[in-house]
């Protein structure tokens, strides 16, 4: 029961009380008092203001230090999910791809095993967000560096480490770019398509599917490389090298002050763990019998044109009566 100051049941507390007891309308004033009286904080924790993320300066010492990896699901809604890798240190690109399913271990694993046969290594440190989907790369990453770099405790510094996903801002703001110079156009192209595309049709869908992944994958090398070559800004207040391009940091990293954190591995391992895993099927839109006879098509019989955005329902409609 509310008391006044001196600890007794003043009048106004009372009235109050009687208005309760009675379903009367009670007031806000009493309303809020007896929410502080329950719970001092919690207004302060509510308070809008209260979760807004306070920001720091990145540190990393060098490329192949830490690698930010996520998903981009903008493209999902019509069927082409993307996943991707940067490099914190110099915001280089390292994996750009469209695949079937963003959200499946395997293909994950799959793209993160891909990476690190490419660059002969891992980096020291792995990160993302905590789907579900990167148990296999958490995994990969702490037995790859517990097989191959054991001189290195993974207590002292993570193979691999969960972030939400506001603070894995290297690959987040890296989305943001992709979207407002190339994502948001993608679907207004691929609804332009409604009136001869048919989904329901097996035929229609797989022949959609082959063309549109191999035209956004071949757009996604083209950003990739845009990106990876594009000059950035002068920052002052960033820890990290910025007014040059990231392949000219990533590249040159000694003339910049870094350091280059890549763990050598056995790639002829990595390659078979890719295989036994699924290997390149598990990023397939369409099978590869399937993939080989459109593209026999594509190339034979339409002399391998250039694939557009704006070209692309039309070589729909004419590959279509010949698969």
């Amino acid at each position: 029961m509310a008391k006044d100051p001196n600890g007794q049941r003043g009048p106004r507390i009372i009235k109050e009380q009687i208005a309760l007891d009675q379903g009367i309308h009670l007031t806000r004033l009493y309303v809020e008092n007896t929410m502080r009286a329950q719970d001092p904080k919690g207004f302060q924790s509510r308070e809008p203001a209260s979760k807004k993320i306070s920001r720091s300066v990145l540190i990393c010492i060098g490329p192949h230090q830490e690698w930010s990896g996520d998903g981009h699901d903008k493209l999902a809604g019509i069927g082409f999910p993307i996943w991707g890798v940067r490099d914190v240190w110099s915001g280089k690109w390292l994996g750009l791809w469209v695949v079937p399913n963003n959200r499946l271990k395997d293909s994950i694993a799959y793209l993160f095993l891909k990476l690190v046969h490419e660059y002969g290594g891992i980096p020291v440190q792995m990160t993302t967000d905590c789907g579900s989907e990167l148990v296999s790369v958490y995994g990969f990453a702490n037995a790859l560096r517990e097989a191959f770099v054991s001189d290195l405790p993974i207590e002292e510094l993570a193979a691999h480490r969960f972030l939400q996903s506001i603070h894995n801002i290297t690959i987040e703001r890296g989305w943001l770019r992709l979207r407002l110079e190339w994502g948001e156009n993608v679907k207004i192209f691929w609804d332009a398509g409604s009136t001869v595309y048919n989904s329901e049709d097996s035929k229609h869908y797989d022949l959609a599917c082959w063309l549109w992944s191999t035209l956004i994958q071949t757009e996604l090398d083209h950003l990739r490389d845009a990106f990876n070559n594009h000059r950035v800004r002068k920052d002052r207040g960033k820890a990290l090298p910025s007014g040059l391009a990231p392949n000219v940091s990533f590249s040159l990293y000694e003339k910049y002050g870094g350091e280059n954190g890549l763990l050598p591995v056995d790639c002829t391992i990595v390659k078979q763990l890719m295989e036994n895993i699924g290997g390149e099927d598990l990023i397939r839109f369409v099978s590869r019998d399937y993939a080989a006879k459109a593209q026999a098509v594509f190339v034979d019989q339409l002399g391998n044109p250039k694939l557009t955005m704006t070209n692309v329902w039309d070589i729909f409609q004419e590959m279509l009566p010949c698969i």
